[in-house]
């Protein structure tokens, strides 16, 4: 056998589960690429009803200088996400919760690799950040708990 000489083929039997996942893969990634397709038109839909929104109040108002806002990278939120997120999951759940279960429903809700160690930690801090930030607004209290862990909920109301 030379260099120049042709493959032998491959028994039909080597390749199906190969072909059945890459098949599989590629049907997943076409349907992310149509969703995230739709949420494109969806966004622009509503751009064009802003700047015609706009340009109803000041026909005048020059739109190409306005500069798009640039999203964050995915762990960073914009300002008062994390507190809204905390006070919504607070209502939702009616009872105290620690900052570690408070951070993982976090992480899970905003779609974060909660196994990613370094990632959980900068969460934790925001989230430890954001609640005492909250008790001193008097909006949460925080009692000590069984697992060493303070125990979050929402603060009565007068």
């Amino acid at each position: 056998m030379t260099i120049l000489d042709p493959l032998p083929e491959l028994p039909i039997t080597g390749r199906p589960n190969v072909i059945s996942g890459l098949l599989t893969k590629r049907a997943e990634i076409a349907g992310l690429v149509e969703g995230l397709q739709d949420r494109l038109r969806e966004a622009l839909i509503n751009l064009d009803h802003i700047d015609q929104t706009i340009l109803l109040f000041d026909p005048e108002a020059d739109l190409a200088e306005v500069k798009a806002k640039p999203l964050p990278p995915r762990h960073i939120a914009f300002k008062g996400q994390v507190t809204r997120s905390i006070l919504q999951m607070l209502r939702a759940t009616g009872e105290s919760l620690d900052s570690k279960a408070i951070t993982l429903r976090l992480m899970a809700e905003r779609e974060l690799n909660t196994a990613d160690a370094k990632l959980l930690k900068t969460i934790q801090k925001r989230v430890g950040a954001a609640l005492r930030n909250m008790r001193d607004r008097g909006l949460v209290t925080s009692d000590d708990g069984k697992s060493g862990l303070l125990q979050w909920r929402l603060a009565q109301r007068p």
